[in-house]
């Protein structure tokens, strides 16, 4: 399915670069260019066996950032060789993998760009032969369905995480968040959506554990929170973003069921330790999922820190956003990987080629 499924609002954005889209914004310690943000998306481009991104990968970023994306959210980065769950996933935990991520922050810094790395681990969804022949993490030893991602073999059955594997996890994530500093990023965005590790901890559907970490939905976000709480201890909550969803990659069609209560949950969470910059993620921007209210307007009712929005965006819908006041930022997914000049096509009414995963999957433009 095409990502650019509202074509007739693309290239066609009203007032054109007086779009407030394309106004400059502070959030947290970013000064960005404009209201825009690449979304995360993983292309796995980077060498199997290390893990370390190349020349292609730089001036693929670069290119985003000489077109005046505000924001650029790097592809995951797993946080250890037990997080990858995808063939050819970059990290961010080995000294090779931080020098060559450097080389792609000073390219980005160099158009004037501002560049975080979201930092990943996939838990249950992955393979042992993924992973160096470990068994996935998980918070209960429960197999995912399916076939996982880019391997084409079913996912294993996980281990069930100790206490103290718990605990290596966060230690984890606090490195990898120092390890993005001292790669150049300015800052990280934690994964915390669609069905990977810290996600499978905040659902009853992959947390069946009777500890600290298992229980009602408020203590299931336990993990969330000490991830949290240590990735900000590690490089300050200014630098900090966490995304967070209902949608899970290997769950169908699932949404929570109270939209307005998980989400207050979630927030009351992010207010406990001190979060001040979210990205919902919903595949659908405009669903409505409680009292008339979208995803983002349901984390606006409770949140007056930034958001990041995403979902399929169009240009006239994001501006929308914007004006209401719901969304800071808006942020772009496949478009941008078959634009790399995006923005300014959207500002000089120039077509916008669609994403065409045939033609665009398998190459880096």
């Amino acid at each position: 399915m095409s990502l650019v499924n509202n074509e007739q609002n693309w290239g066609k954005l009203k007032n054109g670069s007086e779009s407030k889209l394309f106004e400059p914004v502070k959030i947290g310690a970013w000064n960005l260019r404009s209201r825009t943000a690449m979304a995360p998306l993983t292309r796995c481009f980077a060498d199997d066996q290390t893990g370390v991104v190349g020349d292609d990968v730089v001036e693929y970023y670069r290119k985003r950032a000489a077109d005046g994306v505000g924001l650029i959210i790097s592809e995951g980065t797993i946080i250890s060789p037990r997080g990858k769950g995808y063939p050819g996933t970059p990290g961010i935990y080995s000294e090779e993998q931080i020098k060559a991520w450097k080389k792609v922050t000073d390219a980005v810094h160099k158009e004037g760009g501002t560049m975080i790395s979201q930092i990943w681990h996939v838990g249950r969804l992955s393979h042992h032969e993924i992973t160096g022949n470990f068994l996935p993490q998980a918070p209960s030893a429960i197999r995912a369905e399916g076939l996982v991602s880019r391997f084409r073999k079913p996912y294993d059955i996980p281990e069930e995480m100790t206490v103290e594997e718990i605990q290596e996890v966060i230690s984890q994530y606090a490195q990898a968040a120092r390890n993005a500093i001292e790669a150049g990023f300015d800052g990280v965005e934690i994964h915390a959506a669609h069905g990977y590790l810290i996600d499978q901890f905040n659902s009853d559907i992959t947390n069946h554990r009777t500890d600290q970490y298992g229980g009602d939905l408020p203590q299931r976000l336990t993990l969330m929170k000490e991830v949290i709480k240590a990735v900000i201890d590690a490089i300050g909550t200014e630098r900090t973003m966490i995304r967070f969803s209902a949608h899970k990659a290997d769950v169908p069609n699932y949404m929570w069921e109270d939209p307005d209560y998980a989400i207050r949950t979630f927030i009351d969470a992010f207010k406990e330790v001190g979060a001040t910059l979210l990205h919902p993620s919903i595949m659908q921007f405009e669903r409505i999922l409680a009292d008339g209210k979208t995803m983002h307007q349901l984390v606006r009712k409770y949140w007056d820190g930034a958001i990041v929005g995403v979902g399929t965006l169009d240009p006239e819908m994001a501006n929308k956003a914007l004006e209401e006041g719901t969304i800071d930022v808006a942020a772009f997914g496949r478009p941008l990987i078959s634009n790399p000049d995006l923005l300014n096509r959207l500002k000089n009414g120039k077509e916008i080629e669609e994403y065409d995963a045939k033609k665009h999957l398998g190459v880096l433009i």
